[in-house]
C-alpha cells in the first residue's frame, strides 16, 4: 500500500491550498454574516481549471481523479465550508450525472458548460415529502408528442440560482403500483420554472440553497438523462460519489477547527501556563488529530476505490458517516477549548460547528448511511 500522493495530486494540493488561504478564507466570516454567494471565487476557480477537475478533457475538464477532487473539496472547506459545499455539489451532483449517464450530445451541450464554469452544477432530488425516502418522489413528468410536461417541487437544492440547467427526478409512469422514476435535464429559465431562495439556515450561509417550483414546465423528450425508469438507480449511484465529497468537506471543516484550537491552546495562558501544557487539553487535541487523520484516510480510500473502478458504495457511506460525525465532535471540542471566546463569532469556531451539522444530514443522513452499510455487510 502506498499512501503517498502522486506528483499531480501534490501540485493540486499546493495550488488549491495557496488559493484557499489567500482568496477564500479572508472573506469567510463576512460572507457567513452577509450571506453573500462567493461568485467571484468560482470565476477564479473556473479560470484555474478546477470546475471540471475530474471530467475528461474533451468536455473542458482536467482529467484528474477522485482523490484530487477530495483534496480540492477539503481545502476549500477548510477555508470556507460554504465554498466547499458549492464546489462539491457542482462536481458530484451537477457534473457527475451528466458524465455518467448523458449521451454524447448531452455531454457536449451541458457538461462542457459545467467544466468551464459557464453554469454551476445542481441536481433536483429532495422534495418536501421525499427526503431520506427518495422513492417518495411526487414530481411528475408526463410525456406526450415528444415533450415532457413537468409539475412538482423540490427543496434544499444547492446551487440552483447559479445553474443554467439541472437534472431532476420525476415520475414518468406507473406499473403495478410502482413508480417509474426518471432523470430529466431542465433549463432553469424554462417557462413555469421558479427558483425560490429564502431559506434561513443554521450554517453554510454563503451557499445557495433553494426551492424549485415547476408548473407545466415543458422540455423535449430528448432531455431524458439515461434510460427511462432508471432515475432511481442513477441518483443512488450519483449519491455514492457525492458522499465522498461530503466526507472531504467534513475533514476540511474539522481540520480548520482543530488548527484554531491548537493555536489558541498554545497562545492562551491560564494559571501562568499555556493551555496546551494541561493534559486535559492535550488529550482533546490528540483525539481531534487522530480522528481527522482516520477520516481523511477513509475519504481517500473511497476515492481510490472509485478511481480503480471497484465497488465503493460501502466505503463512501462509511467515510461520509464517520467524517461528518467526527467533524461535529471536533468543532464542538474546539469551542470548548476556546471557552467563552469560542462562543463569540470573532473566533470562527462557532461557525465551524454550525457548518458541520449539515454534513450529518445532507446526501443521506447518518441513519441512512448506517442502513446502507448494514445492507452492504449482509444484514
Amino acid at each position: 500500500m502506498n499512501f503517498d500522493l502522486t506528483a499531480e495530486q501534490r501540485m493540486i494540493l499546493k495550488t488549491i491550498r495557496e488559493f484557499s488561504e489567500a482568496e477564500v478564507a479572508p472573506g469567510a466570516e463576512k460572507r457567513d454574516k452577509t450571506k453573500e454567494f462567493p461568485e467571484e471565487i468560482f470565476k477564479q476557480l473556473g479560470d484555474m481549471g478546477m470546475l471540471g477537475l475530474p471530467f475528461p478533457e474533451e468536455y473542458g475538464g482536467a482529467g484528474a481523479d477522485t482523490v484530487s477532487f477530495a483534496i480540492v473539496t477539503e481545502e476549500l472547506s477548510r477555508a470556507c465550508a460554504s465554498t466547499g459545499i458549492t464546489y462539491s455539489a457542482h462536481i458530484s451532483l451537477g457534473g457527475a450525472p451528466l458524465h455518467l449517464f448523458g449521451t454524447e450530445e448531452q455531454k457536449q451541450m451541458y457538461l462542457t458548460k459545467i467544466c468551464t464554469g459557464e453554469s454551476l452544477g445542481a441536481f433536483g432530488l429532495t422534495e418536501p415529502n421525499a427526503g431520506s425516502d427518495a422513492g417518495g418522489t411526487a414530481t411528475e413528468a408526463v410525456e406526450k408528442d415528444g415533450t415532457f410536461l413537468i409539475n412538482g417541487s423540490k427543496c434544499f437544492i444547492t446551487n440552483a440560482s447559479y445553474a443554467k440547467f439541472l437534472a431532476l427526478t420525476a415520475i414518468t409512469g406507473r406499473e403495478a403500483g410502482q413508480k417509474e422514476i426518471s432523470a430529466i435535464i431542465v433549463p432553469t429559465d424554462a417557462k413555469g420554472f421558479t427558483i425560490v431562495d429564502n431559506y434561513e439556515k443554521m450554517g453554510l450561509n454563503a451557499s445557495n440553497t433553494t426551492e424549485l417550483i415547476l408548473e407545466n414546465v415543458e422540455v423535449p423528450a430528448e432531455n431524458l438523462l439515461g434510460e427511462k425508469g432508471r432515475g432511481f438507480k442513477q441518483f443512488l449511484i450519483t449519491l455514492d460519489g457525492g458522499r465522498i465529497g461530503i466526507g472531504a468537506m467534513a475533514v476540511g471543516v474539522a481540520q480548520a477547527a482543530y488548527e484554531k484550537a491548537l493555536n489558541y491552546a498554545r497562545e492562551r495562558r491560564q494559571f501562568s501556563k499555556s493551555l496546551s501544557s494541561f493534559q486535559a487539553i492535550q488529550f482533546k487535541l490528540a483525539d481531534m488529530a487522530m480522528k481527522i487523520e482516520l477520516a481523511r484516510n477513509m475519504v481517500y480510500k473511497a476515492a481510490w476505490l472509485k478511481d480503480q473502478g471497484k465497488p465503493f458504495t460501502k466505503e463512501a457511506s462509511m467515510c461520509k458517516l464517520y467524517a461528518s460525525e467526527i467533524s461535529s465532535e471536533v468543532t464542538n471540542q474546539a469551542i470548548q477549548i476556546h471557552g467563552g471566546y469560542g462562543y463569540m463569532k470573532d473566533y470562527h469556531v462557532e461557525r465551524f460547528l454550525r457548518d458541520a451539522k449539515l454534513l450529518e444530514i445532507g446526501e443521506g443522513t447518518s441513519e441512512v448511511q448506517r442502513m446502507v452499510i448494514a445492507r452492504q455487510i449482509g444484514c
